[in-house]
């Protein structure tokens, strides 16, 4: 068994930044997987500043997260919608499109979806 272990979002073991200055993620490898903080900027919309990264149709990676601030509207491919925010976690399945609400920049902590999230 592994010793106390410590990781921070200050210093991310990587950051991949997404199309036109729209955002960034920021990821820490841990054992069990990635956990990612992405901060997606007012006017971010994954079909626009990540479908040009992911190169597919709509948004295929699986996510359990936490809003920490921000609003995010997330629309699935069969139509069904929601809307999350500051307190929210969320579990949203591939195949989806997502954008920022409102003027403040949306900041998610996932722990599943964002591995392979904006990898060039």
């Amino acid at each position: 068994m592994p010793g106390l272990i410590r990781k921070s979002f200050d210093s991310p073991e990587e950051t991949r930044p997404f199309e036109d200055g729209k955002g960034q993620l920021q990821l820490v490898h841990m054992e069990g997987g990635g956990v990612g903080r992405a901060t997606f900027e007012a006017g971010w919309r994954w079909s626009q500043h990540v479908k040009p990264i992911a190169k597919t149709d709509s948004c295929q990676a699986a996510h359990k997260g936490y809003f920490v601030s921000g609003r995010m509207k997330v629309v699935m491919d069969d139509g069904e919608e929601m809307e999350y925010g500051p307190g929210d976690f969320a579990i949203i399945p591939p195949g989806h499109d997502a954008w920022t609400v409102g003027d403040e920049a949306c900041v998610v902590i996932d722990w599943q979806g964002f591995s392979d999230y904006a990898k060039r």
